[in-house]
C-alpha cells in the first residue's frame, strides 16, 4: 500500500481498506483445516440462525449442488445439522451445532492469538495508531454487513482478492 499526503482521496482509501482486508482473511485462514467457505457458511448459520440450502448457496455465492456437497461434509464431521422448518413442515433448513460453534470459537481463539502476536512485534505508538483506526473503521464494516441487500457494484471494477 502506498502512503500519501495529498488530499483525502475515498476511492483510495476504499481500495486500501479492501487490499487490508483480503490480505488479513488470506493471511489468517487455515488452509489444513476447513475451507473459507465452509467457516465462511457456519459462521453465517451461527451469526442468522438455520437456512435453507438454497439460501446459503446464494448468500456463500456459490452453486446449490457445492453449498449441498459442502452441507453434507459439514453433517458428516458433526458441525451441523438438518432441521425441520418451524414454519413450514415439508422445508428442511440447516443449522450449526454445538460442536461448529465450538469450531468456530476455536478457529477465532487461534486467529486473534496470531494476530495479536504480530501485533506485539509492532512499536507502541503505531499499536496505538492501528488499535484507533480499527475501532473507527468497524462501525462502517459491520454496516457493509446490514447493508448486504443492496446491489453490489460491476464486476469491471478493481477486484480486491476477497470472495
Amino acid at each position: 500500500m502506498e502512503e500519501t499526503h495529498s488530499a483525502y482521496d475515498p476511492q483510495a482509501t476504499a481500495h486500501a481498506l479492501a487490499e487490508v482486508a483480503s490480505a488479513v482473511v488470506r493471511a489468517m485462514t487455515d488452509r489444513r483445516g476447513m475451507s473459507f467457505t465452509a467457516a465462511s457458511t457456519l459462521a453465517r448459520l451461527e451469526r442468522e440462525g438455520p437456512a435453507r440450502l438454497t439460501a446459503l448457496a446464494a448468500a456463500e455465492g456459490v452453486t446449490q449442488p457445492s453449498m449441498t456437497q459442502l452441507v453434507q461434509r459439514l453433517e458428516r464431521q458433526g458441525l451441523v445439522a438438518r432441521v425441520d422448518d418451524p414454519e413450514d413442515g415439508r422445508v428442511t433448513l440447516v443449522a450449526v451445532t454445538d460442536a461448529g460453534r465450538d469450531v468456530l470459537a476455536e478457529r477465532r481463539q487461534a486467529r486473534d492469538a496470531r494476530l495479536a502476536q504480530l501485533l506485539a512485534g509492532l512499536p507502541e505508538e503505531q499499536q496505538q495508531a492501528l488499535g484507533t483506526t480499527v475501532r473507527t473503521t468497524l462501525p462502517l464494516v459491520r454496516r457493509m454487513f446490514e447493508d448486504d441487500v443492496q446491489p453490489r457494484p460491476p464486476a469491471e471494477q478493481h477486484s480486491t482478492g476477497c470472495t
